[in-house]
């Protein structure tokens, strides 16, 4: 459940921050209640954001004259060096435990083309992931691209989800497997995060989800919504399931095609998914291709880090720019 009285606390925290934002948001267990975690113990939890901005150097610039003291030391090297961080890995820059407001703060920052390619593409899956759960939309322009985007990205997590379920299952079952999507290949749910995590955060926010997702299950003729249920039956014919493989993001497509294409042979795209919309095993060859997706992601997003640390250690030899 999203926590209560949050509205006017967002609003002070985003008056820090130049106004320039095609969109803005907060995200995670700061916001949203997890099953297990007590009210008070999550509002004492970081607060996590992302600025989708049109133009990053600017928009740093003008950052860099009201909060200098959120950035590292990138801040005596300017703006460019600071977009030079940001475009590595998956196209957004983070200042961490910044003190705002009474509270401490995490935000990113990412160009409104680079999460447009990311929410239509699956690029990278790292902003469109979060933006597949619930968020706390605290502003957004008039962006029709955009906007457009944004129900693009879950339109796509509703199929690849479809192609990844059963014929028959609840809606709870969907949101996990939605939730589930951006975690799917995450190295951290082996080594000791929390392998609930996926349940603790769809249970207790399944209305959120409804709003989310209701209206596209409503309208998708893939599916038989059963609302009062909260059951779904899906077409798992051969032809549904090819229209379902059609309407996955170019990227996973491409992950897909890549597997089942023989050398040599080149196929195009609809070919090769036609194949896989009759294989008996289609679901699990959809789930291996997210888990790759996934895995790729998080080596790039740890390369990223990585070298981020590196360059700031090298920091020192690095001529500032203005």
């Amino acid at each position: 459940m999203a926590l209560p009285s949050s509205a006017v606390k967002f609003r002070r925290i985003l008056a820090h921050f130049p106004q320039e934002l095609s969109l803005a948001f907060a995200y995670g267990s700061g916001v949203f209640q997890q099953a297990g975690s007590s009210t008070a113990a999550t509002e004492n939890n970081m607060l996590d954001f992302v600025f989708a901005v049109d133009d990053s150097t600017t928009w740093h610039a003008m950052n860099l004259s009201k909060n200098r003291n959120h950035y590292s030391c990138l801040k005596y090297f300017g703006t460019k060096s600071i977009c030079n961080i940001q475009n590595c890995g998956a196209g957004i820059y983070y200042n961490t435990l910044v003190p705002c407001n009474g509270r401490v703060i995490k935000y990113g920052v990412i160009s409104t083309d680079a999460l447009i390619e990311d929410l239509l593409r699956w690029k990278t899956l790292y902003v469109a992931g979060r933006l597949q759960k619930p968020v706390k939309i605290l502003a957004q322009n008039e962006n029709v691209k955009l906007q457009e985007a944004l129900t693009s990205n879950l339109k796509s997590a509703v199929m690849a989800a479809f192609l990844m379920l059963p014929e028959s299952f609840s809606e709870e079952d969907l949101y996990m497997k939605i939730a589930g999507l951006s975690y799917c290949g995450d190295f951290r749910m082996l080594i000791g995060e929390d392998k609930s995590k996926v349940m603790n955060i769809v249970k207790p926010n399944m209305i959120h989800f409804q709003k989310l997702y209701s209206h596209i299950l409503q309208d998708s003729p893939q599916v038989i919504y059963k609302h009062q249920l909260g059951k779904l039956e899906i077409d798992k014919s051969p032809e549904g399931q090819f229209a379902q493989l059609m309407a996955l993001p170019s990227t996973l497509q491409q992950k897909i095609t890549s597997l089942k294409d023989s050398p040599g042979k080149n196929r195009d795209v609809e070919e090769i998914l036609l194949q896989v919309a009759h294989d008996p095993d289609c679901r699990f060859v959809v789930h291996q291709e997210v888990n790759i997706l996934e895995s790729v992601l998080y080596i790039v997003v740890s390369e990223s880090i990585v070298f981020k640390y590196i360059w700031l250690e090298m920091g020192s030899g690095i001529k500032a720019d203005d």
